[in-house]
């Protein structure tokens, strides 16, 4: 299904990126490699010349040119971590904490993965985003029903012409609880007990299955980087929900195909006192153990976290995705950023299922992290825009498996950048004092956006997209969602009822941790 031309039909060609500004790279926390008055010359989706846009237009006569004197130029933006593409929100579920909100989910119709992934990639997109770490939904068996979904959601963004590294989420333990799962289907009353326990049967599967009738058949279409648009990535869930031998195998796989694991951890208090209960330890400490940690690794959210679990995430190379909005909406907590960047760990950003304004507007949420990690006081440092600069960019280029082709504007890069009008961002006045990576943090939006360039390719210009219609996407997503609920929706919604005052009844009696919080915010 193509709602459009398709971005893989079109070869990229040359032109020329102009902006009054051109930002390059973050070259440390205070700074950011700044060109004036410049240009980028790609040709066929790879930077070949960077230099004084006066310069490059003497050499290249009639080559295109897009933005202009009066643009901001950036490296495109990176989305750490993204989900879907209706938010639960359009679908039917409040904000909840985590523990409540996954099975709220049940009650969600399921609309077609190739629009709901377009439908988000549109919005993307439109806030200078240009590649996406997609954590893919947790599926029920067989695994082999596992590749169409991905195919679809592939497929949509190599349609609209945007960069994905894609997981499917997988899980072999724990699906509603943090417990056995018959141990607490067990608990659950006669009534529902049975329907539970069959529900849950149908998410079971081999875990050598993943690897035969999923992996292997996705890494020969998709491995080895035969499309420049495309990585694959592996994603167990989260520690809770994953079993040692299933990140074992998932270590196995990573080294095999040589690809990359994100793995959710300490999202919440919740999952922080698990670890303690189960492990006797923190999930970082037990990683450790079992031998995951490494620079293949990518922690998401990473919100309950102590000193030794730094020094460890530290000591391997592992990355964190934070994902700002999203620990707010679902009361997980504040990520200690500042404390991750003391360390010197690479930290990514991330949207999540989506932003605070139910929405995925990158430029917002880096604002968000900018203010988010203000102490009160005079003496402590906040984050600078270059450190955020280098979170959207280049660490979330690494993080999903693009860091040698995108994340910065250089000579051989792949040719990702936005540009920005950066004279509507800064009227009527702005001091020349204000460097331009600090006035894209405080004041760029998406109405700035002119044009968005992935692979050569300008995807996205002056509130159009290139190669798929959006008003054609959404009629088409308007029609599969406007309808009465299937009967496998209705059973998932009719248990996802039953069910979550159990759920809720389950955690009551948790102690949780009391340590001092990182961040001392108010008092009394």
């Amino acid at each position: 299904m193509i709602i459009g031309q398709g971005a893989s039909r079109h070869e990229p060609g040359t032109s020329i990126v102009r902006g009054r500004h051109v930002l390059l790279r973050a070259i440390d926390d205070d700074n950011v490699e700044t060109l004036n008055d410049g240009g980028v010359l790609q040709v066929a989706g790879r930077i070949t010349e960077i230099g004084a846009f006066a310069d490059l237009a003497a050499r290249h006569p009639g080559v295109e040119v897009i933005g202009d004197g009066n643009s901001l130029v950036i490296p495109g933006l990176v989305n750490g971590h993204h989900h879907v593409g209706m938010t639960p929100v359009q679908l039917g579920s409040p904000d909840l904490p985590l523990e409540l909100w996954l099975t709220h989910q049940w009650r969600h119709r399921s609309p077609d993965p190739y629009l709901d992934t377009l439908y988000s990639a549109f919005e993307l997109i439109a806030s200078g985003v240009t590649a996406v770490q997609h954590l893919g939904r947790m599926q029920p068996a067989p695994v082999s029903g596992w590749v169409a979904s991905a195919d679809a959601v592939i497929n949509a963004y190599r349609d609209i012409g945007m960069r994905v590294s894609y997981a499917c989420c997988n899980r072999d333990q724990h699906r509603l609880v943090y417990q056995d799962d018959e141990i607490f289907v067990a608990s659950l009353p006669g009534e529902i007990r049975d329907e539970t326990a069959a529900f849950l049967q149908r998410s079971h599967f081999r875990l050598e299955d993943f690897e035969a009738d999923y992996l292997g058949p996705m890494m020969e279409r998709f491995g080895g980087a035969q499309d420049p648009l495309v990585r694959l990535w592996l994603a167990p869930i989260n520690l809770e929900r994953a079993s040692d031998r299933l990140l074992a195998l998932t270590a196995d796989w990573a080294r095999k195909y040589g690809v990359g694991i994100h793995l959710h951890l300490s999202e919440t208090v919740y999952q922080h006192a698990f670890s303690q209960r189960r492990f006797g330890k923190s999930s970082v400490a037990h990683l450790a153990d079992i031998g995951l940690l490494g620079p293949h690794l990518t922690l998401g959210h990473g919100t309950w976290v102590d000193e030794n679990d730094l020094d460890l995430i530290h000591r391997h190379g592992v990355c964190i995705c934070h994902n700002a909005s999203s620990n707010l909406r679902l009361r997980s907590g504040i990520a200690p950023v500042s404390e991750f960047l003391k360390r010197g760990i690479p930290v990514a950003l991330g949207i999540d299922e989506a932003g605070l304004n139910d929405d995925r507007d990158m430029l917002q949420e880096m604002r968000l992290v900018k203010h988010l990690h203000c102490v009160p006081g005079l003496y402590e440092t906040p984050l600078t825009p270059a450190q955020i600069f280098r979170m959207a960019t280049e660490n979330g280029a690494n993080a999903c498996g693009f860091g040698a082709e995108i994340g910065s504007i250089a000579v051989g890069k792949r040719a990702d950048m936005a540009v920005l009008d950066y004279r509507a961002m800064t009227r009527p006045f702005t001091a020349e004092a204000v460097a331009p990576v600090t006035a894209l943090i405080h004041r760029a939006k998406t109405e700035h956006v002119r044009a968005t360039m992935i692979e050569g390719r300008v995807v996205y210009r002056d509130g159009s997209f290139t190669f798929v219609d959006r008003d054609a996407t959404l009629d088409r997503l308007a029609a599969d969602l406007d309808r009465p609920d299937r009967p496998d929706e209705q059973t998932r919604g009719h248990l996802s009822t039953l069910l979550l005052p159990h759920i809720q009844e389950f955690y009551r009696d948790w102690e949780l941790p009391s340590s001092e919080p990182w961040y001392r915010l108010n008092g009394r």
